[in-house]
């Protein structure tokens, strides 16, 4: 549908149509012409299609729509993100459509000067794009006065909840006037989220275009069976061999994050890390560059699991498997996004079967496996590799093998096939010198 029948005014869609798009996403049709009339709505939609744009521009035009003075700059709508990266590129979204219309767009959020930003509001600001923390900083010292809100949204409203903003949350809507309207958009609909919206939306319309936790259809999913000890050898063998130029590395904590780029850095593939203990600038300025092209790995922690936009991302590696199975959902939806083709694999040792088998048992499908010869596997994975139809193996330990093929990639199939047992000592858990 061409976003010229769902009500928006000509200079919203002249905005949209320099931005290079036509026609609009599911998300978009459902919401757009519903926040239009006027609805409170509860969304839910896998990320990466185009949910920003679904509330971002509806809200311009019912904000054109209720204007009553062209020079009021007093706080009209108000957008909550989780993470400084989301409310920066939600702001980035509402400047973009809305450069045609006369508001002023904010965007405050911590890790950075709070002085810079009470200058900049003292200016006036009709939307006003933040996190929670910040937020309640500001209206503490009184520089911003929320008494006017039309419009509340709550965007990744579950990982708000995740990251225990909840009572921030609820601080927030004390101060808020009673009659606006609520816009609530969530990756799923858990307990948890239904419950706060029973507490925030009145008579909600509720929209969702995407099975609940399902991953994107566009992403191929892998499992690569190797020993911990060997995860970062073989990231580095899948990088180079493949010329993968864009890949974006979850690890589970920030030493974790930190200690992989810089091994990473010394395989000579330039990386660098991005998480919560960053400064916002140095946050930015990674981010910037691996959008660039001048950053090819980018090792990340979960807080980048959402809000990360990044157009045309082929590669998002799971380095270790999240502690919750919704998080895989969360992680590798940064790829495969707008109709682009995605490859999300993950480097699974034996102390991870029990993690794979609950995002298995989420995602109701069972992963591919593959495994790279060169790199021992740990007897205890249930897959052997497959050659010319055959099953095949090697007793002999890697030193005694030959050099690695070059086509070293091979299809694993069977939960339940076993290997034969060897005369030969096992080797595995021995320490292996990096390449």
């Amino acid at each position: 549908m061409s976003f010229k029948n769902l009500g928006l005014q000509e200079e919203i869609i002249r905005a949209i149509e320099e931005k290079g798009y036509t026609e609009a996403t599911p998300i978009q049709m459902k919401a757009i012409p519903l926040i239009i009339k006027g609805h409170d709505i509860l969304a839910s939609a896998q990320t990466g299609t185009g949910k920003t744009a679904g509330f971002t521009l509806p809200l311009l035009q019912v904000l054109m729509d209720t204007r009553k003075n062209e020079y009021s700059r007093v706080v009209r709508a108000l957008i909550l993100t989780p993470t400084r990266e989301l409310a920066a590129q939600v702001c980035d979204s509402v400047k973009t459509y809305g450069t045609h219309l006369p508001f002023k767009t904010q965007v405050i959020f911590g890790g950075v000067n709070i002085n810079e930003q009470i200058r900049k509001l003292k200016n006036g600001v009709d939307i006003l794009i933040a996190t929670p923390g910040r937020l309640l900083d500001l209206v503490s010292q009184r520089v911003i006065d929320l008494s006017q809100i039309e419009i509340l949204v709550l965007d990744e409203a579950d990982r708000m909840m995740d990251m225990g903003f909840i009572h921030d949350i609820k601080k927030i809507l004390k101060l808020v006037p009673s009659k606006r309207q609520n816009l609530l958009f969530s990756a799923t609909f858990s307990e948890e989220i239904k419950k706060l919206a029973g507490g925030i939306l009145k008579n909600p319309q509720t929209i969702e275009v995407a099975k609940q936790n399902a991953p994107t259809e566009l992403v191929t999913h892998v499992v690569y069976p190797v020993d911990k000890i060997r995860k970062r050898e073989l990231l580095s063998f899948l990088i180079t061999t493949n010329k993968w130029e864009q890949v974006l590395v979850f690890t589970r904590t920030k030493h974790g994050a930190n200690k992989l780029a810089q091994q990473l850095t010394m395989d000579g593939i330039i990386a660098e890390a991005i998480h919560g203990n960053k400064s916002q600038s140095a946050r930015t300025k990674a981010l910037a560059a691996f959008k660039s092209g001048g950053l090819r790995v980018l090792v990340a922690t979960d807080i980048a699991a959402r809000g990360l936009d990044i157009d045309q991302l082929p590669h998002v590696v799971n380095f270790e498997l999240p502690n919750v199975p919704e998080d895989y959902v969360h992680r590798i939806g940064r790829t495969g996004r707008a109709g682009n083709e995605g490859w999300a694999c993950s480097l699974v040792c034996v102390d991870e079967h029990k993690l794979l088998a609950d995002i298995e048992k989420l995602l109701k499908q069972k992963i591919a496996k593959k495994l790279e010869i060169g790199f021992d596997v740990n007897p205890n994975i249930p897959a052997e590799p497959i050659q010319n139809g055959r099953h095949t193996y090697s007793t002999r330990p890697r030193q005694e093998r030959g050099p690695k093929p070059q086509s070293a990639s091979l299809l694993l199939e069977g939960q339940n096939a076993s290997r034969p047992k060897s005369s030969k000592k096992p080797i595995f858990g021995q320490r292996f010198k990096s390449r």
